[in-house]
C-alpha cells in the first residue's frame, strides 16, 4: 500500500469501533486542553527544547468521571506497576497480575472489545447484522488470527500487551507492550520511548513530571483544534525531551487496545504502517511487533477535518 492511499476497508472497521466507543470523553465538557504555541525543532539526542507552552496541556479533566468508568479506573491502577527505565528487570507481583486480569475482563465486556472476541464465543449474544457482528466477521473470519475459545483469546491479548520481554538485551525481561505504549519508558537515561497515552500524560503532568512544550505541525500548515481527538506533541518527562510524540486524546483504553490489536492481528510484518481515516482524522497508524507481542504502537496525525497539519 502506498503512503498516499487510505486503507478504506480498515477505515470502515475503525469507524465502526469509533461509533461504539461510548466511554470516549467529550472535549470542552469532560476535559479542556490548551494547545498554546507551536513546538520548535529539537536536535536528535538533545534534551533542550524551547518551552512554547507556559501552561499545562490539560487545563481541566473531570477526574471523578474518569474514576467512575470501570475501564479507566482499572487502567489507571496499572500505570504505577512498571520500572520505566529499560534494562531494569521488571518484577510482577501477584497483585499486579490480578490488576492486569481485572482490566482485561473489564474491557472485554465493552462493545468496542467484543468485536475482537471470536464469533464462536460471542455470536449468541451479538445480533447478526449489528456493527459488532460485522466488525467481528471482518477480523476473525477473514484472517482467522484469533482462537475460538474466549479464555484463549484473553490469553492471547495478555501475551500481546502484558507478556514481558527484553527491550534492552543487556538485562532481564524489562518491558512489555502495555508499559511502552501506555506508560512510557526511558532508554539509557537519554531518551523517552513510547508514552502515547493521554491519561498517563494528564496524570504525569498533574504530578509535575511532564512539561508540555507545544503542539507539532508541519510548516505553513493549519494548527490543530482544541477539540481534536489526536495530537502530535512535544514534551519533557523525567528530565528528557520527546521531540514529537503522538497520542489519541479523550478516547477510552478499550478503543486503543482494539485499534492496535486489530492491526497487530492482521499483519505478520515486523513493522506495519497503515493510513486510515477515523472520524475526521487522517492517521498513519504504526504497529511494531516483538515476536507475539506489541513492541510499540501509535497514531500519527496527518490531517483533521480536511485540514493538513
Amino acid at each position: 500500500m502506498s503512503r498516499e492511499s487510505v486503507n478504506q476497508e480498515l477505515s470502515t472497521v475503525l469507524n465502526q469501533l469509533w461509533s461504539l466507543d461510548t466511554n470516549r470523553l467529550k472535549p470542552g465538557t469532560d476535559y479542556t486542553i490548551s494547545l498554546q504555541g507551536k513546538a520548535g525543532y529539537v536536535a536528535q539526542g538533545s534534551n533542550n527544547a524551547r518551552d512554547n507552552a507556559r501552561a499545562p496541556l490539560f487545563a481541566r479533566v473531570n477526574e471523578d468521571k474518569l474514576k467512575s468508568i470501570k475501564t479507566y479506573a482499572l487502567f489507571m491502577s496499572l500505570l504505577d506497576n512498571y520500572e520505566t527505565s529499560t534494562g531494569v528487570t521488571e518484577t510482577v507481583t501477584s497483585e499486579e497480575l490480578r490488576e492486569n486480569e481485572l482490566f482485561l475482563d473489564a474491557i472485554l465486556q465493552t462493545e468496542v472489545m467484543k468485536v475482537l472476541v471470536c464469533l464462536a464465543v460471542w455470536t449468541p449474544t451479538v445480533k447478526k447484522g449489528s456493527v459488532a457482528y460485522k466488525v467481528g466477521m471482518y477480523l476473525v473470519v477473514s484472517k482467522g488470527q484469533s482462537p475460538s475459545d474466549k479464555q484463549q483469546f484473553k490469553k492471547q491479548l495478555y501475551d500481546i500487551w502484558f507478556k514481558l520481554y527484553h527491550r534492552d538485551r543487556s538485562g532481564g525481561e524489562d518491558s512489555c507492550g502495555f508499559e511502552h505504549v501506555f506508560v512510557g519508558e526511558t532508554k539509557n537515561g537519554k531518551e523517552i520511548i513510547g508514552f502515547h497515552n493521554w491519561v498517563q500524560f494528564y496524570l504525569q503532568e498533574k504530578l509535575g513530571q511532564v512539561d508540555y512544550k507545544g503542539y507539532k505541525a508541519q510548516e505553513k500548515k493549519s494548527t490543530p483544534d482544541e477539540d481534536d481527538h489526536v495530537l502530535n506533541l512535544q514534551f519533557s518527562w523525567k528530565g528528557l525531551v520527546k521531540p514529537v510524540g503522538s497520542s489519541f486524546i479523550g478516547v477510552s483504553p478499550e478503543f486503543e487496545f482494539a485499534l492496535f490489536t486489530i492491526i497487530f492481528l492482521r499483519s505478520t510484518e515486523k513493522v506495519t504502517t497503515v493510513k486510515v481515516k477515523v472520524d475526521e482524522y487522517v492517521l498513519e497508524v504504526v504497529v511494531c511487533r516483538l515476536g507475539r507481542s506489541i513492541g510499540t504502537s501509535y497514531p500519527k496525525l496527518l490531517s483533521s477535518n480536511n485540514r493538513d497539519l
